[in-house]
């Protein structure tokens, strides 16, 4: 059974950075499209990056140029490098995995527990 792994969240100043890890096992890592999508308190899920097999990416507007998303397929691992964080990004951040082609940015096959992000002012 697939399972996703987050870690690496916690609480940083405005300006700061952080780096997300998620552990994939029970799947066919290399072949997943992965991604991350947030939660913040009170309001819907909403897609942040994803990156293909092959490496190729895409991002939402307000991330991007501050995230970049990168997976190592021999490790089974997809990261989200967050740099110049806004109090705004605060959210449960989920990793997700799915098929190359998604039917909608939040339509994923799997999702893991969620990690915390809390970035004050």
């Amino acid at each position: 059974q697939a399972q996703l792994v987050e870690s690496g969240g916690g609480l940083v100043q405005a300006g700061g950075s952080l780096k997300l890890s998620c552990a994939a096992s029970g799947l066919d890592f290399s072949s997943y499209l992965m991604g991350w999508v947030r939660q913040a308190p009170g309001k819907e899920r909403e897609f942040v990056a994803q990156i293909w097999s092959g490496g190729s990416t895409y991002y939402a507007e307000c991330v991007k140029g501050r995230f970049t998303i990168s997976r190592d397929n021999a490790k089974n691992t997809v990261y989200l490098q967050m740099n110049s964080l806004k109090p705004e990004d605060t959210a449960v951040y989920y990793c997700a995995a799915g098929p190359a082609i998604l039917t909608t940015r939040l339509d994923w096959n799997y999702w893991g527990q969620g990690t915390q992000v809390t970035v004050s002012s």
